[in-house]
């Protein structure tokens, strides 16, 4: 057991860092192409395209990879969508320099699709530990998207006058500082991630003791529909899928909602950093949390945070208020991803696990797509308040699941 947690701890660190550079790339990425599909296609109206791309190229990738990791492995699956972040980068920079729009739309498709495959690393840190340090393992990824989120916007400026000096347009470099940092990372992956969490994954399930309840861990596995068919599975699914549409419905629009009240940037800027420390500045914490707690009791109150953050947001338009209102929305969001990746890594058997978490994958991309297009048309239609109500409605969804699984476990516990 010894060399098994050298292992986990190693495999940790490496997905750690890698995923930390890709988050920094992403999201350096995420500051600029707005700008960059407005000057590109000439059209104001297409400023959103490329990140509709990106994000169905996400959706897209997430589970046939999903079912590639699961038949050759994590380590060559992440490294591919490191490999295609690095080309889909150096395409978008190719598009700057040369002017063409339907060419950055192909650059950022594949940057979408690297998005779909990377953020199954969650997913590997969990392959690598027991059962009781799942959810810290997870939590540590997650915990990587600070990194990004801090170094991304940081780096946008130092990139953009490095490309000026080598005769570059400005734009063009955070796109290629994020090839470089996709070409570190999946270097990173490829020669480090050793064993294969998979293989882990499967020395950890034939020494953790026999549950007669639990499917077996050897064999195919179950199918998609027999799985889903559970309600630990419907569980995790309902909190990872409903917490992306909830905080991606409320965030997306806040930031215009306080400009069209008069709000600077300044203030935006700092309602949306409260909002980015809540969605991962505690994810150690949350990770330890959904270990002691347990993940129902940890999903519940997620829901209930992301419940008190859109009843809140509406309330004033005081920057404070909006901050703590978005703080707990990130926050809530992050208790429902955390413990609703764990658990649904609890449920599934290494044979089954690539397959279902690509497709659970999937539809936290379709659910983040989707409450992006719909915040947009519901804040023109019904406003700001009509909007958080919306949200917190959808909230109701995890915290009602997740009820009656912490009382069956507290029941079981008395037992």
């Amino acid at each position: 057991m010894d060399t098994l947690a050298r292992a986990a701890r190693r495999i940790t660190g490496v997905l750690f860092v890698s995923q930390s550079m890709a988050s920094a790339a992403f999201i350096a990425a995420i500051t600029v192409i707005p700008i960059v599909g407005a000057e590109l296609s000439g059209q104001p109206e297409l400023a959103g395209l490329p990140s509709t791309v990106q994000l169905a190229g996400a959706a897209a990738a997430a589970y046939p990879a999903g079912r590639l990791m699961q038949r050759f492995g994590r380590r060559p699956g992440l490294a591919a969508g490191f490999l295609l972040g690095l080309v889909g980068a150096l395409i978008a920079t190719a598009a700057i320099v040369a002017g063409s729009f339907l060419l950055f739309l192909a650059g950022l498709l594949l940057y979408g699709f690297a998005r779909g495959i990377t953020d199954q690393s969650r997913y590997a840190a969990a392959d690598a530990v027991p059962l009781s340090r799942r959810a810290r393992a997870i939590s540590m990824v997650v915990f990587a998207g600070t990194v990004g989120a801090v170094g991304g916007p940081a780096l946008v400026g130092p990139l953009g006058l490095l490309a000026e000096g080598w005769g570059l347009p400005a734009l063009a470099g955070p796109m290629l500082g994020g090839a470089l940092l996709f070409a570190a990372g999946g270097a990173l992956v490829a020669l480090l991630l050793r064993p294969d969490p998979r293989e882990l994954a499967r020395r950890l399930a034939a020494e953790e003791p026999v549950d007669l309840a639990a499917p077996s861990p050897v064999g195919p596995g179950r199918g998609l529909g027999e799985v889903l068919g559970e309600a630990l599975p419907r569980l995790a699914l309902a909190a990872m899928v409903t917490g992306q549409a909830v905080m991606v419905l409320v965030m997306s629009v806040t930031s215009l909602h306080m400009h069209n009240h008069d709000h600077g940037l300044g203030n935006i800027s700092l309602v949306i950093g409260a909002h980015t420390l809540g969605m991962f500045g505690l994810s150690v914490v949350t990770g330890g949390l959904a270990d002691r707690l347990g993940r129902p009791a940890t999903i519940a109150l997620g829901a209930l945070l992301l419940i008190g953050g859109a009843l809140l947001a509406p309330v004033s338009l005081l920057t404070p208020w909006l901050a703590l209102a978005l703080f707990l929305v990130g926050l809530g969001w992050n208790l429902c991803y955390i413990g609703g990746s764990t658990l649904l890594s609890d449920a599934l058997t290494p044979a089954e696990r690539g397959r279902v978490q690509g497709a659970s994958d999937l539809l936290i991309n379709l659910a983040s797509a989707g409450g992006s297009l719909g915040s947009g048309l519901i804040l023109a239609r019904l406003g700001y308040g009509p909007l958080c109500l919306i949200g917190a409605a959808l909230s109701l969804l995890p915290l009602v699941m997740a009820i009656p699984r912490m009382a069956r476990g507290a029941a079981e516990v008395r037992a």
